[in-house]
Parts: C-alpha cells; structure tokens; sequence
C-alpha cells in the first residue's frame, strides 16, 4: 500500500459476499482525491510557515501550531469518530466531513487574526480523523474481489502526491499571490471533491464498526507496545524537524522564496521512490526497512547544519530524507498489523490515532526548540532522536515484543 502518513484499514469491516459485481473507479478516484486534498491541506502549512507567521506577527514556533493542531485531534477524532458514527451511512459521512474541510480552508484564507487560522485546523483535524478512519477501508466496498489491491493503490497514492504535487504548488502559489490564495484554492478542490463524493459514491450503510474496548485490548500486546515507542520516536523526529525545513533553507541555507518550491519537490519525489522501494521489502524485512529508515532520517539531520549550508549540500540531503521518510508509514503500519492480525481494523485505528498525536508532539516540540535556539538545533534534536528509535528497533526488547506476538499467533493457529 502506498502511503505517506499512517492509514487505517476498513473500519467499516468487509464488503458482503456479491455486494459488488464490478470495481467502481469513479467512487475508487473520487475517495483518493479526498485524501489527496486533506493530506495536502494539513500539510500545506510547511511551506507557508514563515509568511503566515510574519503576516500575524507570532515566532516560527508558535506558527508551528499549524501542524500541532490537526495532528491533536486527528488522534481524537480517528477512533471517536468512528465508533460515534457507526450506525451512519459511510458515504453521508465522507461527504460531511469533506464539506467541513472545505469550510476550514476558506476559513483560514479568510482569518482576521492568527486565532481563526488556528479554529481553521482544528476542523481540519477532525476532518483528518474521521476521514482515514472510514474513507481508507472503502476499496474493498467499492472493487471486486480482484480489484481490491488495485483499488487500494489507487486511493493511497494520494498521500505520496499530496507532497509531490500538493504543497509545493500551493507553496509556489503562495509566493506568487499570497499564503490565502493557497488555501483559498484548496477550499476549491475540497468543494470539488465534495460534488464527485455526491455524484460518484453508492449508498455504503456500515457493515461493523471497532469498538473503543478492543483499542484497549490492543494496547496490552507487547507488540502493540512495541510499534507505539517505534513510531512515537521516529514520526516525532521527522516531523519535529521537517515542519521548521523551511526556516532552515531560508536561514542556513539561504535558499531565495520561491527556489524552496523546487527543494519540496524534490523531498516529495524523493519520497514517492521511499514509498515503492519501502512497501516492496518491508514485508520481508521490517526491522530492516524501519531500522534503516531511522538511521539515515538520523543521519540527514545531523549533517544539514554542516553540509545543508550551501544549496548542494542541501539538495542531496533532502533527497535522501525523502526516501527514508517514503519507507516510515508503510513499515510502522506493517508493525502495527503484524502486532494484532487477529484485529487488523482495530490496530489500523490506533495507529492512525498514535502516528497523529505523534505528529503533533513532534511539531510542538521542534517550535518550542526553535524560538528557543536556532533551526540548526532543532535539527541536531531529531537526530538524536531518531538514533534512538535504531536501538530501539534492534534492542533484544523490541525483539521480546516480536517474539512473544508470534508466539500468540502461534497457539492460535492458522
């Protein structure tokens, strides 16, 4: 599966027997444009960061609240959201929760004041919340039996997209026009999308919903655990850093506005390779794909303060940031079901819940960091931190935590 950010699997349970004859693309694509514009809403902030902050007169740290905000509810609002709906036509839902992404970005675009910017994603987290936790299960609702793989590609590729298309279009359309433009023309796509979610969409009454117990239950399981410190360490890394990557092009590496479009989207492309080459072995190999992700995530940040000074340097490192990042989400999400493959819909949940808060620590902590040191610090911090999720990977616990899920496959049999 390709994904950039964690992703739920069908929470919504599986398609009946025959309910589908055929694969239903248009439905398929209009639920992949969903994700690509909530994905690119709740990052478009990265490359907007600094103009927003100067704009409303706050410090890059507290304009890191930005991502701060969504990543806190979406953590709420993934498991809430869902068991809360359960008895709700899943098609009403995806469509109520894009007409609010939609009212969030004009909001923004339109805010007085920085507070409104921040009311503004707070509905974005919600709609991130309850979106991937219905919208991500719908391709086995929606294709044949043949077609569910494809179909699932199709609606994940999204993510990788958001990055590569997503924000550093909305960053250049920024620059061009102004930060409100940028999320004025995203209020536009997500009405868009809402008009293909209403035409498109068949009727999807739920199947079956998680309930909040069996997240608890889950959070028992020693491997459970185990995927949640690995993620926590290195989701907090990356976006403890990644979020403040553009005062650091414009500070240390002296990288002119418009040119850090080009240094995002070569991150973003990057990461599409990170994606493929990640989801291709980490079924194999997924201490190994993890593992090594982490350590050049760690390596990359510890060497931009030297080598990221010229642009080069710069370019080369984010390159190679974009490619480890690509592998994270696919080989937390593989630890994740592989930790409860007996509740594959309830883990997807925590997950999506876990990787959210997580993100949201990590941009809070690398703002307060910043205001109170230098980009070149906050740096150095995520790549502390990210050496620390490679013992972690590798310790005899997290190798306990493996052995004792097996052994509980085990005794349950096939």
């Amino acid at each position: 599966m390709s994904a950039d950010i964690p992703t739920p699997a069908a929470v919504d349970g599986r398609r009946p027997a025959a309910s589908v004859l055929s694969t239903r693309w248009p439905a398929v694509v209009s639920v992949m444009l969903g994700i690509f514009a909530i994905v690119t809403t709740e990052i478009l902030p990265i490359g907007l960061l600094t103009s927003i902050g100067s704009d409303f007169a706050v410090s890059d740290g507290v304009a890191g609240l930005m991502m701060t905000m969504p990543g806190l509810l979406a953590a709420v609002a993934a498991p809430l959201v869902t068991v809360a709906t359960a008895r709700v036509d899943r098609r009403l839902m995806l469509c109520a929760l894009m007409f609010l992404l939609t009212l969030a970005n004009f909001l923004a675009a339109a805010a007085p004041d920085y507070r409104f910017v921040l009311a503004s994603r707070v509905m974005v987290g919600i709609t991130i919340g309850g979106f991937w936790s219905i919208g991500a299960g719908l391709a086995e609702r929606l294709a044949s039996p043949a077609s569910v793989g494809r179909a699932t590609a199709v609606i994940f590729s999204a993510v990788p997209l958001g990055s590569v298309l997503g924000v550093p279009a909305g960053t250049f359309l920024g620059d061009l026009a102004g930060w409100r433009t940028a999320f004025a023309a995203m209020g536009v796509v997500a009405a868009g999308v809402l008009v293909m979610l209403l035409c498109l969409l068949p009727p999807l009454p739920p199947v079956h919903a998680t309930r909040l117990g069996v997240l608890g239950g889950l959070l028992r399981g020693a491997r459970t655990r185990s995927a949640l410190l690995l993620t926590f360490l290195i989701v907090l890394a990356h976006f403890g850093t990644y979020t403040y990557v553009t005062p650091f092009l414009e500070q240390v590496t002296h990288v002119g506005g418009g040119r850090i479009t080009v240094f995002l989207l070569v991150y973003g492309t990057a990461g599409i390779l990170g994606n493929f080459l990640g989801g291709a072995w980490v079924g194999r190999r997924p201490r190994a794909v993890f593992g090594l992700a982490a350590a050049l995530i760690s390596a990359v940040t510890l060497l931009l303060p030297v080598l990221g000074r010229g642009e080069a340097g710069a370019v080369v490192l984010l390159t190679v940031w974009g490619i480890a990042y690509g592998a994270v989400p696919v080989a937390s999400q593989t630890w994740f079901s592989r930790a409860a493959p007996h509740a594959p819909e309830a883990a997807s949940v925590l997950f999506t819940a876990s990787f959210q808060a997580t993100l949201a620590i990590g941009a809070l902590v690398g703002g307060a960091v910043l205001d109170r040191s230098s980009p070149s610090v906050v740096m150095l911090s995520g790549g502390c931190t990210a050496a620390l999720m490679v013992l972690a990977v590798w310790s005899p616990w997290a190798d306990g935590a493996a052995a004792s899920g097996a052994s509980r496959r085990r005794r349950r049999g096939p």
